[in-house]
């Protein structure tokens, strides 16, 4: 859909904001609306228990409209109150949300209360727009901020009331129509999650011969395989299962040159890993025995941290670190294999894994796993089949991020362009009403 531009525009004063409708007014935040930066309580004041006013340090607990708070503060300094707009001023800078409740806030969030000057629906949506404007001012060695002076002075366009509630009603209609087909793109990349999953678990443990003779995999959670497949350990099925370390990062000549791949957790990406960016030199595979270099092929698994669990391909040949399982291929159980066996398990891996924080799967818990699974050749065809139909979903899920990339994008440019006055959309409301 097009619309209309206004009749007539002056220039704003203003050098990103450029030319605006003549009848609009362009004024500093600070004069349309009530600005409260935050204040942080020392951690010993807050609570979990709901003891105090909920509280927010920061941006990190904003819902899709309103925050949804975890911690609490009987000695709050800096309140928003019901209504308010919560504006964060620490990165990320611009994040929005509408306190539902008293709030408590801390230094990364500044409240906006509008005055009579401006509509609050309208003030939200204008936000939206400045924040774009303040990220090109934020400053921060350790994390980007901006102060309550930059927010405060940063220009604010003022139509008439009436207008800036049509504009209002203008974007709440159409974004929520954007919102709702964002919303459908989710989902469907949920149900392919859950279809690829389907598909890689059923073809890891029930084959490719819907007719094939069934037996016990003698593996409670696994239930029955096919008859003529071998449950075995996997210390049994590899003669390669290894692991690696970090050399002293004081010492620069176990670093430069470099010019051996040494992979950390951080790269696996539950795939196939065509490179690596960090490197090691040969002196470091030297001076550390738990160092060795793993062909091309090899399977790795994160055995510790947030991503416990998760694997990769080496498609070259690589060392890596302490956090990293490697099981090298030989003639019982193919890697690729293995990747998708447990890619369809991995829940089950990860309860496995032992830890208070966070959850550690151990290389003896790894060793000591029990895979069923074919003979080599119905091995590769299993793998083969998977890549395929991986693929296939892979493409759907990134056609659909896509369009959500697209839609998201669209919901931006159409607030830019109705609350700076590039479309005039009083018409389109006014009919609509009519």
């Amino acid at each position: 859909m097009s619309f209309p531009r206004y009749p007539k525009y002056k220039p704003s004063g203003v050098e990103w904001l450029g030319e605006v409708p003549e009848h609009w007014g362009v004024v500093p935040l600070k004069h349309a609306a009530r600005l409260t930066m935050g204040q942080s309580p020392s951690s010993e004041e807050c609570n979990t228990e709901g003891l105090g006013v909920p509280f927010l340090q920061g941006c990190a607990e904003f819902g899709s409209i309103s925050p949804l708070p975890r911690v609490f503060c009987p000695v709050a300094t800096k309140y928003a109150e019901h209504g308010d707009i919560l504006f964060s001023v620490r990165a990320p800078v611009g994040k929005l949300n509408v306190a539902d409740r008293r709030f408590g806030i801390g230094r990364g969030l500044c409240a906006i209360h509008p005055t009579e000057l401006v509509e609050s629906r309208f003030l939200t949506f204008g936000l939206q727009e400045l924040a774009k404007a303040l990220l090109s001012v934020a400053t921060g060695s350790t994390y980007e901020s901006v102060s309550i002076d930059q927010v405060g002075g940063c220009a604010l366009l003022l139509p008439p009331p009436s207008e800036q509630r049509a504009i209002a009603a203008f974007l709440d209609r159409e974004t929520a129509k954007i919102d709702a087909l964002i919303a459908e793109q989710e989902k469907l990349i949920e149900l392919l999650a859950e279809k690829r999953q389907a598909v890689i678990s059923h073809a890891v443990t029930r084959g490719l011969n819907p007719d094939a003779p069934m037996k016990p995999s003698g593996i409670e959670w696994l239930g029955d395989v096919p008859e003529h497949w071998v449950t075995r350990k996997l210390s049994f099925a590899f003669n390669t299962i290894g692991s690696g370390t970090t050399p002293r990062s004081d010492n620069l000549a176990y670093y430069e040159p470099g010019d051996i791949p040494w992979v950390n957790t951080g790269d696996l990406t539950d795939g196939d890993l065509p490179s690596c960016e960090r490197r090691i030199s040969r002196l470091a595979i030297e001076d550390y025995p738990s160092l060795r270099v793993y062909p091309a092929g090899s399977l790795l698994v994160a055995m510790y941290g947030a991503t416990t669990g998760k694997l990769g391909l080496l498609g070259f040949d690589a060392t890596v670190n302490q956090a990293c399982c490697a099981f090298v291929g030989n003639d019982c159980i193919r890697t690729r294999f293995l990747f998708y066996w447990l890619l369809g398990y991995r829940a089950q891996l990860i309860s496995l894994a032992s830890g208070g924080g966070q959850p550690n799967i151990s290389q003896e818990v790894l060793r000591g796993l029990r895979v069923a699974a074919p003979e080599l050749s119905e091995q590769r065809a299993i793998a083969a089949f998977l890549d395929r139909e991986t693929a296939k979903i892979d493409t759907l899920v990134t056609e659909a991020e896509s369009a959500i990339t697209l839609l998201q994008e669209r919901r931006s440019a159409l607030i830019s362009a109705a609350v700076t006055g590039q479309i005039d959309v009083r018409n389109v409301v006014a009919t609509e009403v009519a």
